[in-house]
């Protein structure tokens, strides 16, 4: 069954176009109940051991962009009219939404959030009672209960304040209490969700933390600070002489870090940091990491090197929780920052990677500039293509030619990926070569390529 709204990250839109705005969101809630109960009621308690009525709680978080809070009251009115319980979380990580529907006993989770996006922006995504995403096929029957009259459901919108605190104290296990004194350390919270959670847990460990981006106003999510603009971390990491540099995306959902010298690392090296780490010590179930497509050979190198092995999904955290799970795995993750710890979180913890990475520095009694050392990365060239509609790729045989010739020519010593974003309609391109001049060449061919068989805008 094909999507036709939801892409690798829920739903997501310019707010009060086609699809992000509150009639759509009133229907989605109504959709989500739908397929809550074709894959079976059950009985659902409260935390004080009352039993709810209908299909149960369907907890709600969001960011901090101003169109949240009428989405969130529209996606609640669907969820209430079609028999759920809606529970409010107010402004929350994406992780913490995750965990606390797997906690609570909750049935679903839902998040209104659109990431790494401007705040003109937003989006809708869910989480099973697991605290997992929903798969493709999950998604696909929410759509096929989209046609339902937009039927309202009036009432109070419950908030459950304690999701957030319950967070922190949970992330915060992962080192040992002080664990961070003397450590100063330089927060990027992207004026998004982890505005007060990320410099609470950090300070809750003893570490000095300078912060910025932690002055959300409705409109300044992403603008110019987190994860998509690092320099900033990393010109504040330069002058204050901080340890390391932590950068969020807008959803808490991941993160970037950068070295004392202001030296960024991507989620390829801080997967590839923690992976090694865990392989020396035994504590990597078969020596498995899990990365995406777009990961950089090196992962593979490293590990391999270590006896271990590299499993690759399509782009998208969620595929790579769905290996994990099937393979048994405990650590994957996307070069984006979306970094999966199994044992802490089934979804991406942009936190929890970031004291993942800070305990490997307190074992080892190394700076990241040496840690990162372990990634020996392969040159790599790619593009982004914004382009007028999105076609299907075999149907684009100048590209296929293009790619078919690059695959020859490097044959194992590169790899050309394309795709069209799940989240944008641009076509992403990457080459990764042996040296920066065939990388270049081959990126330059693509997109010639490309331009002759889409429409570039």
């Amino acid at each position: 069954m094909k999507r036709h709204y939801f892409g690798t990250d829920g739903v997501r839109g310019p707010y009060g176009g086609p699809v992000i705005n509150e009639e759509f969101a009133t229907r989605l809630g109504v959709a989500a109940v739908a397929w809550l109960r074709g894959v079976g009621e059950r009985r659902s308690f409260a935390r004080d051991g009352r039993e709810t009525s209908g299909v149960g709680r369907i907890l709600i978080g969001r960011d901090t962009r101003g169109s949240g809070a009428s989405l969130e009251a529209a996606i609640a009115r669907g969820i209430r009219a079609a028999g759920g319980e809606p529970i409010s979380l107010g402004v929350v990580p994406t992780p913490a939404v995750a965990r606390t529907a797997k906690e609570s006993g909750a049935r679903m989770g839902v998040v209104i959030t659109a990431s790494h996006n401007p705040a003109s922006d937003n989006g809708i995504k869910f989480f099973g009672p697991n605290g997992v995403k929903l798969t493709d096929e999950d998604e696909a029957i929410i759509e096929s209960h989209l046609a339902a009259p937009a039927t309202s459901g009036e009432g109070q919108l419950v908030s459950l304040d304690q999701a957030a605190i319950d967070y922190v104290a949970a992330v915060g296990l992962i080192l040992q209490p002080n664990a961070l004194a003397g450590w100063k350390i330089v927060l990027d919270t992207a004026n998004g969700a982890t505005w007060m959670t990320s410099p609470a847990a950090l300070r809750g460990l003893g570490a000095e933390v300078l912060v910025i981006g932690d002055a959300p106003d409705g409109t300044n999510i992403n603008a110019g600070v987190g994860s998509e603009h690092p320099e900033v971390m990393a010109a504040k990491v330069i002058a204050s002489g901080a340890r390391l540099g932590i950068a969020h995306d807008g959803d808490g959902d991941r993160c970037v870090l950068c070295d004392e010298f202001g030296q960024v690392l991507d989620g390829d090296e801080m997967l590839t940091i923690l992976a090694t780490h865990a392989v020396k010590r035994g504590r990597l179930p078969k020596k498995t990491l899990v990365v995406t497509v777009q990961s950089n050979l090196g992962v593979d190198a490293a590990m391999t090197a270590l006896g271990g092995r590299v499993l690759r999904t399509d782009v998208g955290d969620r595929y790579v929780i769905e290996r994990m799970l099937k393979e048994g795995a405990t650590l994957g993750g996307e070069s984006s920052g979306h970094i999966i710890c199994a044992d802490v979180s089934l979804t991406g913890d942009g936190l929890a990677a970031a004291l993942q990475v800070l305990k490997v520095m307190i074992e080892t009694e190394q700076p990241l500039s040496e840690l990162r050392q372990v990634l020996k990365k392969f040159p790599q060239e790619t593009g982004a293509l914004k382009v007028s509609a999105k076609k299907e790729l075999v149907s684009c045989s100048a590209l296929a030619q293009c790619i078919a010739e690059l695959e020859a020519e490097m044959k194992e010593t590169g790899r050309v990926l394309v795709r069209f974003s799940g989240t944008e309609a641009k076509l992403r391109l990457l080459v990764e070569a042996a040296s920066e001049e065939i990388a270049r060449n081959g990126l330059v061919r693509l997109e010639a390529a490309a331009r002759a068989d889409l429409d570039v805008l």
